[in-house]
């Protein structure tokens, strides 16, 4: 290995590594790694940019779009609703949710499915009196494997589209990826439905441990005429800084004040309302002035009213609150919320609410003013937000929805019969329904993940690293001499695995990127065509069922479930091998 070379892996090990333990934001670490290749001159300002010209990911900004718009119409949610309210099985359940969401992912991006049907799929289990985790990693995977039926069903699909066409291809067709993504995805809805659903635990919906366990989430207690911090703030009374607890809103005859500042007055027959370690109430109730409310309970109903609700939200993998506390974020002041609790691996966070670190899946009981849902529905900090007591309804324009839902159909005819390509189609449906007001630019803003964009094309970047440095084709050459002798059918297999492996422990679009250039020169080195080659890593990146951590819709799903890391594993693994085996038969006898 040249110095460039062994540079080059080891910045990527450290990318890697910061990734899987979240130290930063991943569009951080990526970032990070780039610009140390551009520094030390192993790649050139051209090459570092070359991801933000890349027909795929300038695509993927144009689907975030038209996902945003179809999401937004709340058609296919309130069909879905009916839909799902004709079953009384747990077996028929499953088919109505996976069938339909499974075929809506192969034409719009997976993520606003998943964001859209956790909530309803929530409620509806807990009416039904249902675990939600039988049915939301289901949701997940049945997403992914939808996705990998055309070329607009994931980014993965998109960016090495684009990569394809930059090596001078002509890039997938709509429906190339078909061959594979059906039958995979037949196959993995029948494990999931038949096998799937009895590895899957029974774990209580957050909303209903918190329901039937209020006492262990909220405490009362009353300010007296003798509290020696009457009329005198929060900090001053020393509210701010209790071991264990945490001050989230002041009941004031009929005022609210919430949340609750550290500038904000104590008077005398405030009811204050504590999170965090109830039993730490003991040491509260030595203070003077200052008396646990006793008699009544004190449940979720006494915090609802007009001006503020109570809502979950899960924490996303691009939020600008990771690696830091609530305290650091200045999550109250920040989101106009208090923070009741959190949620991690199904089970609930028991220490001060201040200074817990938040991750990406954590799962969030906010005190919230009555806008929240409104302004950080589309909010890239959280995937899912909903109410606890309601499903959550916007004023919605039937007419607007149904020009969206016939722009969509369009866009994928024009498409399919050659009309058109998918960056020129999507964009002039942005722009159609940018002309008739269907979207605004607001919500086109709230609708692009930034973020998730900003990562991709910084991926990019690493990729050109990686060949230019000479590492590209070394790992080539390597797996070369490993799978040649065992034949062709091993080398896909071992490329399937390996491009696999960097999707469970980073994201699928970076797995992708950094992986096509290894296949291309395999491909040229055998002098065969890399169409198969690049199917295969294309469905690899794609199918992560392992990790939460390796695909967004796992993520997503990951608190609202009460699911544990293991659960993935348990349930996933089988699912990975399954489609493993049938996209490199697939390849192995269709391409070669």
């Amino acid at each position: 290995m040249s110095s460039e070379m062994i540079i080059v892996s080891i910045v990527i090990c450290f990318m890697i590594g910061g990734l899987i333990m979240d130290i930063a934001r991943p569009v951080i670490i990526v970032f990070t790694a780039l610009t140390i290749f551009l520094l030390i001159g192993i790649v050139t300002p051209e090459d570092a940019l070359i991801g933000f010209s890349n027909e795929g990911m300038l695509t993927i900004a144009l689907l975030f779009i038209i996902a945003g718009a179809i999401q937004k119409s709340g058609i296919i949610e309130d069909i879905m609703k009916n839909w799902l309210n004709k079953s009384n099985s747990l077996i028929g359940s499953m088919v109505r949710v996976l069938i339909p969401t499974s075929t809506l992912s192969a034409f719009l991006n997976n993520t606003p499915i998943v964001v859209t049907f956790t909530p309803l799929i929530k409620n509806w289990c807990e009416e039904h009196q249902i675990a939600p985790s039988k049915f939301l990693i289901p949701l997940s995977y049945a997403t992914i494997l939808g996705g990998t039926i055309t070329l607009m069903g994931t980014s993965t699909n998109l960016v090495v589209h684009g990569m394809l066409i930059d090596y001078g291809y002509d890039g997938f067709s709509v429906f190339q990826l078909a061959i594979i993504g059906v039958p995979s995805t037949i196959v993995g809805l029948l494990y999931l439905i038949v096998i799937g659903r009895r590895l899957l635990p029974e774990n209580k919906g957050f909303q209903q441990q918190v329901k039937e366990d209020s006492r262990e989430y909220i405490a009362e207690m009353v300010v007296e005429d003798s509290f020696s911090a009457v009329n005198r703030s929060v900090k001053e009374a020393g509210l701010r800084e209790l071991k264990g607890l945490y001050l989230i809103e002041i009941i004031r005859g009929k005022e609210r004040v919430s949340p609750v500042r550290a500038t904000t007055i104590i008077q005398a027959g405030d009811r204050l309302i504590f999170t965090g370690i109830i039993t730490a109430l003991a040491e509260v109730q030595t203070t003077k002035g200052l008396s646990l409310r006793m008699g009544k309970q004190v449940d979720f109903d006494d915090l609802k009213n007009g001006s503020s609700t109570i809502v979950e939200a899960v924490v996303s993998h691009q939020s600008s609150l990771l690696s830091k506390s609530v305290k650091q974020s200045k999550f109250r002041s920040l989101y106009d919320a208090g923070v009741i609790a959190v949620h991690r691996d199904s089970e609930r966070i028991k220490s001060k609410i201040g200074d817990i670190l938040l991750k990406p899946g954590d799962s969030l009981l906010l005190l919230a003013g009555a806008d929240f849902m409104e302004k950080y529905q589309q909010s890239e900090d959280f995937y899912v937000v909903t109410p606890l007591d309601r499903p959550n309804t916007f004023q919605r324009n039937p007419f607007k929805g149904w020009i969206t839902i016939i722009l969509f159909l369009a866009m994928i005819l024009l498409v399919t019969i050659g009309i058109l390509s998918m960056f020129k189609a999507m964009a002039i449906v942005v722009v159609i329904m940018l002309a008739m007001k269907v979207i605004t630019m607001e919500e086109v803003k709230k609708y692009i993940h930034f973020d998730v964009l900003l990562l991709i094309a910084c991926s990019f970047g690493i990729g050109m690293a990686m060949m230019k440095s000479g590492l590209a084709p070394w790992i080539a050459d390597n797996i070369l001499s490993v799978g040649e002798p065992l034949g062709l059918f091993s080398l896909l297999l071992l490329i399937y695995i390996a491009t696999n492996l960097f999707t469970e422990i980073i994201t699928n679009s970076a797995a992708a990127i950094l992986m096509i250039p290894i296949v291309f020169e395999m491909a040229a080195n055998l002098d065969l065509e890399p169409m198969g080659f690049a199917i295969t890593m294309t469905i690899a990146a794609s199918s992560s069922f392992i990790t939460p951590i390796g695909y967004q819709t796992n993520l997503i799903v990951y608190g609202p479930g009460g699911y544990t890391f293991k659960d993935y594993v348990k349930i996933g693994t089988p699912l990975s091998i399954l489609v493993m085996l049938i996209t490199v038969m697939i390849v192995y006898f269709w391409w070669f």
